[in-house]
């Protein structure tokens, strides 16, 4: 009795953590498994980056109630890298992403990540998700998926067609729409039923379909846990000098990070308990990622479904994270044969399902209606990775969004006082910057060329260099028409 007291006392809330740890693990199984298959690597793969983001990362300090975990939205530059430079080699990427996650957490960069633009990271993950429906779309099908992304996109309705032909092919794509449905349908179901999370419902539904059936379905390949984890050999490091492989680690680290600490504020908003520390958390996914790049495993990122799962399950400490890494652990362990009954096209319906949710469909209209401009951006990024590749694809959505910053921040106005005097009186205000240089100029060109003009820039907050040289040019060549020299006045 005095000893449950003590341990009471010592952790107030473990019931709590201890419930929301067996929700969070429930959720956690067939979406690390599907990660795992849908990247390329051993199913057992994404068990042990779950694994290592709940015993690790979980401990380390910075967002309470936040899990980590193999992520959906990293899947299609995950797939990119194995199938690109070979499993042994991801590793190397995912150990050198977190060293450098690590030394930016230290040098307090994590905040930084906050004044990416929103709607680079919603183009990034719609365009994520647009990859991962396409790509997936195939081994619901059983079919081989191609390549690039437009290829995924333009293939799918032949692959459409061959599959209603093929008994093996239209048993799969009825287990990964059977999934899906029973996905979108439970929040549906009887009270009771729902404390089982929907991505297990449906995985489980869909096995025991399979079984009971006998449906022509493959299956998940199972090597067990020690057979999966592969620690990358020291001739895999060598790679390290190559510049495609540098950006591939750039890449992982841009988006992981910039995945996890816009999770953390997400999870922030969910509950009132103590608020993340940026740079803190940034530590913790850079060390759990060092520990999954030396045991050969995916890549981590804070999760935003595991971690809604978390809060709403009710958990209080990290305790709950944590010990949802102990379930995991034993599974693997003790019951890896299990993974062997589970459908592949179930799983592809799982991250079916994840891949829809990253795309912002609802809010994307409002977006247009309200900021056109960020809309843009969104969709240009989402389509650049669809059309290119993930890491292109987000360049090309921040270059966007910087010249759209610069743009509008270069607004400036022209105010022309004219009263019939001799001096015509021209103020110009805001910022003038070479990208509204063409506007200046015309507006000035257009002021009459006979009488003398005061050109007030006391109001402008910025004067770049090419408008300074431009507006001096114009003077010089105003005033050679035979009349008083245009006056510039400028901040005392």
């Amino acid at each position: 009795m005095t000893d449950n007291r003590t341990l009471i006392s010592r952790f107030p809330h473990l019931k709590q953590d201890f419930a929301a740890s067996l929700v969070v693990f429930l959720v956690a199984v067939p979406l690390c498994v599907g990660v795992s298959v849908a990247s390329g690597a051993p199913a057992e793969l994404g068990l042990v980056t779950g694994i290592v983001g709940g015993l690790v990362t979980g401990f380390m300090r910075g967002s309470s109630l936040q899990v980590s975990g193999p992520a959906a939205g990293m899947t299609v530059l995950v797939y990119e890298a194995v199938k690109e430079f070979g499993l042994p080699v991801l590793g190397v990427i995912v150990l050198a992403s977190g060293v450098i996650q690590v030394a930016m957490g230290l040098l307090r960069l994590g905040r930084y990540f906050r004044a990416i633009s929103v709607s680079v990271v919603e183009g990034m993950l719609a365009g994520i998700g647009l990859v991962i429906i396409a790509g997936q779309l195939y081994p619901a099908m059983a079919a081989k998926a191609p390549d690039s992304g437009l290829g995924k996109i333009a293939e799918l309705p032949g692959a459409l067609v061959d599959a209603f032909g093929d008994t093996g092919a239209l048993s799969s794509l009825v287990v990964a729409a059977g999934t899906i449905a029973v996905l979108l349908l439970w929040k549906h179901a009887p009270e009771k039923a729902r404390t089982v999370p929907g991505p297990l419902a449906a995985v489980g539904l869909a096995t025991l379909a399979v079984f009971a059936l006998d449906l022509p379905v493959a299956t998940v390949e199972v090597q067990g846990l020690l057979g999966s984890v592969q620690p990358p050999p020291l001739s895999a490091f060598a790679e390290l000098a190559g510049i495609g492989l540098l950006g591939t680690v750039v890449a992982f680290t841009l988006i992981a990070s910039a995945e996890s600490l816009f999770s953390a504020a997400a999870v922030d908003r969910l509950h009132s308990g103590p608020r993340t520390e940026y740079n803190k958390e940034l530590i913790a996914q850079g060390t759990g990622n060092m520990v999954c790049g030396a045991l050969g495993a995916l890549p981590m990122t804070a999760v935003i479904v595991r971690s809604a799962a978390n809060v709403q399950a009710g958990a209080r400490t990290k305790a709950s994270r944590v010990l949802h890494g102990v379930w995991l652990l034993l599974f693997a362990a003790l019951l890896p044969g299990v993974l062997g009954y589970i459908p592949i096209p179930a799983l592809a319906g799982i991250l079916i399902h994840a891949g829809a949710k990253l795309i912002p469909v609802r809010s994307l209209g409002t977006l247009w209606r309200e900021h056109r401009g960020e809309a843009v951006v969104l969709a240009v990024t989402a389509v650049s990775i669809v059309a290119v590749s993930m890491f292109e694809g987000v360049l090309i959505g921040l270059a966007l969004a910087v010249v759209k910053t610069a743009w509008e921040a270069s607004h400036v106005r022209l105010d022309v006082v004219d009263e019939g005097a001799d001096v015509v009186e021209a103020h110009l205000t805001g910022n003038a910057t070479f990208l509204r240089l063409p506007k200046i100029l015309d507006s000035l060109e257009s002021l009459p060329q006979d009488r003398p003009v005061r050109l007030d820039l006391s109001g402008l907050h910025h004067l770049d260099h090419a408008c300074r040289m431009a507006l001096e040019n114009w003077a010089a060549r105003h005033s050679s028409a035979g009349i008083d020299p245009v006056k510039l006045v400028t901040a005392a």
